[in-house]
């Protein structure tokens, strides 16, 4: 007779294997730009010469050192045909749309952090013009 535990096989750890490290590690980079790429290949060719040059070949095989600008531009979802013309249709029409509503959006994100910046330099100048004013009546 077999426990419950025993039927249900190992209980996970919380541990992450290699593949998901890797794959978070990559989402972080993805996530601060070309740069970070470049920052990390950098400090593997000083601290671990082969860790640099696995950093290197990953990012020439998937283009992440000279591709990141054109890859947004590019459909993100491509489905093969159902057969159904109409079906079809639809879902293409479907995700033009969302893609074009997210893009919108992050333009929109954009400019909000443009006004935030823009808000907060007009008030670093104000106080600035103020500290100034204290100086010259003094």
């Amino acid at each position: 007779m077999q426990t419950a535990s025993q039927e249900l096989g190992p209980v996970r750890s919380g541990k992450m294997g290699v593949g998901q490290i890797l794959a978070s590690g990559r989402d972080w980079l993805d996530e601060r730009g070309k740069f970070a790429w470049i920052i990390a290949m950098i400090l593997g060719f000083v601290f671990v010469w082969p860790v640099g040059l696995a950093l290197l070949v990953y990012m020439i095989w998937s283009k992440r050192m000279f591709g990141c600008s054109k890859r947004s531009h590019a459909p993100r979802y491509y489905a093969p045909t159902t057969g159904n013309s109409a079906f079809d249709a639809y879902r293409e029409q479907t995700l033009k749309r969302l893609e074009d509503e997210h893009r919108e959006f992050n333009d929109f994100l954009a400019k909000l952090r443009e006004a935030k910046d823009k808000a907060e330099f007009d008030q670093f100048m104000e106080k600035r013009g103020e500290k100034a004013e204290t100086h010259d009546l003094a």
